[in-house]
């Protein structure tokens, strides 16, 4: 990607990259195979122009929230495995891509609230959502607070409190998060290429910090209460570590013998020699596991 900060770790909820593609002056992504583009635009959501793209049809839909710092395109080279027998919704989140920001901090709360009217906007009932890294905590804090609108959960790149993470990602988050760290790299490249204020940048970096700072996360009995079945997907070289996935994995119901009882409503993924950054990028492995959790039948309810 062009930049060792592209490399570095920072905390799964809060940073991913949004350098996955290479991108027009126009800000369509260029890649080899692309799903069709069946309806795109700005909803009028929350005080935001909320710009979106809907691809595909079929089945139940699946709504993709980005990682912050990045947007929709973080998801285009996975889009055509996903948009197989599937509408697919992907959204630039609050001050990120082509979506403006408003005078208003970042809040999980907020970011599902945003997620939750527009689809209300778009006369959608229901979803299976798909979050990465910020967009994970957006995902799980939609099923959640709204529990009606998600049919299924993947969680990928991101834990559900900040004692998941390594010490140096919390550390890193402190002293080298910020405006003039990130000036010159693809995230600020990237976000000059699409963003409608380009020159928002700066502000957008310390918000991202300040999500992280203030964020509470969620309490365990909030993560047992999700009704939607969950996958959970990190990398083995994550920012956050292979202990509280599977934590997260056992509060989601994962953990069991499945030769001698019911298969859980949860799965755990811990991909091979993958960082942070990488793991959005590995469309080969989430493009044949993701669509295999999503069309596999509702567990029966115990």
């Amino acid at each position: 990607m062009g930049s060792n900060l592209t490399r570095r770790h920072f905390l799964g909820t809060a940073v991913a990259t949004g350098a996955t593609v290479r991108l027009r002056q126009d800000g369509v992504a260029m890649t080899n195979t692309a799903p069709t583009l069946v309806q795109s635009g700005y909803a009028p959501i929350n005080g935001l122009r909320r710009y979106y793209e809907i691809h595909g049809e079929g089945g139940v839909p699946l709504l993709l929230l980005h990682g912050s710092m990045g947007s929709l395109e973080m998801f285009r080279l996975l889009l055509p495995a996903l948009t197989t027998g599937r509408r697919v919704i992907a959204v630039d989140q609050q001050a990120h891509g082509r979506t403006a920001d408003i005078d208003r901090p970042l809040r999980y709360e907020q970011l599902a609230d945003d997620a939750a009217a527009f689809l209300r906007w778009l006369g959608v009932d229901r979803v299976d959502a798909l979050g990465f890294s910020m967009g994970a905590g957006a995902a799980l804090q939609l099923a959640i607070g709204h529990p009606e609108l998600v049919r299924k959960l993947v969680v990928a790149g991101a834990g559900y409190s900040n004692d998941g993470a390594y010490p140096e990602v919390l550390a890193g988050l402190e002293t080298t998060f910020s405006p003039e760290t990130f000036a010159g790299t693809p995230f600020e490249a990237d976000y000059r290429t699409i963003a409608p204020n380009p020159d928002d940048f700066p502000t957008l970096v310390l918000k991202v910090q300040d999500l992280t700072r203030s964020a509470t996360f969620w309490s365990e009995e909030a993560i047992r209460a999700i009704a939607a079945p969950t996958m959970i997907v990190i990398g083995d070289a994550d920012i956050i570590t292979p202990e509280h996935a599977v934590e997260l994995f056992r509060l989601r119901g994962g953990g069991v013998p499945g030769d001698f009882m019911p298969m859980p409503p949860a799965q755990l993924a811990i991909l091979p020699g993958t960082t942070h950054m990488m793991l959005i990028e590995r469309t080969a492995w989430l493009g044949s596991m993701i669509p295999a959790f999503l069309d596999a039948p509702m567990p029966e309810v115990n």
